[in-house]
């Protein structure tokens, strides 16, 4: 029995690089969320539709199982970790899969499906032998190391779109009905999306909606400049750390051959 639970630990979880039960496990669970998302693109149910949500969520429920069933070989922590494992925030973010299908929470609750949409980056990163599951590992990484730049970035447009909010409600404050409004326009302007449903008259308003967007692309190329100046110097380190057990496997070789 413990063996067992040992190989559906592994199956469901990260496993070593080959194992096929494991791959398998974690592309079928993709095919299963994909398809737990169709019936979101309707807005009546048809039998199909209500069949396809029904073997999803059953799927689904079998896979909380196991992994309640495996709790303590993921947790370590014996007995207590079956306790604790429902509220670790993978675990809640499965259940937040599961309930909404039900009767009587899927009326409100509808938009909760789409929440499944987050399981597919975890089953993604936990099929580690997949190619592309090592580059989202490393943005992950990148993002987490840059963490104090990209709040400061965050910051500082925040306080871009309230203070630009503050002035164009004051310089026009017949264009926008409420200051919720101009800061819907801080945010568009900032991001040069620019809807046109909202939008300054006077040409003071004018002056400042140029300097918003202007001001608006600088604020916004920052974090992608740092993401990426983080990611090539993350695959310039990767690069660097082959080099070097490459060379110490080459005069591994050369002392085997003296």
């Amino acid at each position: 029995m413990k063996q067992l639970r040992r190989r559906i630990f592994e199956i469901i979880e990260v496993a070593h690089e080959g194992d096929k039960a494991s791959a398998a496990y974690d592309w079928g669970m993709i095919v299963v969320i994909v398809a737990s998302l169709v019936p979101l693109a309707f807005k009546e149910q048809t039998p199909a539709l209500a069949v396809l949500d029904r073997v999803s969520v059953a799927v689904f429920i079998l896979d909380y199982a196991l992994r309640l069933l495996t709790a303590d070989l993921k947790l370590q922590k014996g007995a207590l970790s079956f306790l604790l494992y429902p509220v670790t925030v993978l675990a809640i973010l499965d259940l937040l899969c599961i309930l909404p299908s039900f009767a009587p929470v899927s009326g409100g609750l509808r938009l909760l499906k789409i929440i499944r949409l987050l399981r597919t980056f975890r089953v993604l990163r936990a099929a580690k032998m997949l190619r592309y599951s090592r580059s989202l590992v490393l943005i992950v990484d990148v993002i987490r190391e840059q963490k104090a730049p990209l709040i400061a970035v965050g910051t500082v447009a925040a306080a871009y779109i309230l203070i630009s909010a503050l002035v164009i409600f004051n310089v026009e404050p017949d264009s926008f009905g409420s200051f919720f409004d101009a800061v819907y326009w801080a945010t568009v302007s900032l991001t040069t999306v620019g809807y046109g449903d909202i939008y300054p008259t006077s040409t003071a308003g004018r002056l400042i909606a140029m300097i918003s967007s202007v001001l608006g692309i600088a604020i916004v190329a920052l974090p992608s400049g740092i993401i990426t100046a983080g990611y090539l110097e993350k695959i310039r380190q990767g690069g660097g750390r082959r080099t070097k057990q490459k060379k110490k496997e080459d005069k591994s070789d050369e002392k085997a051959d003296l």
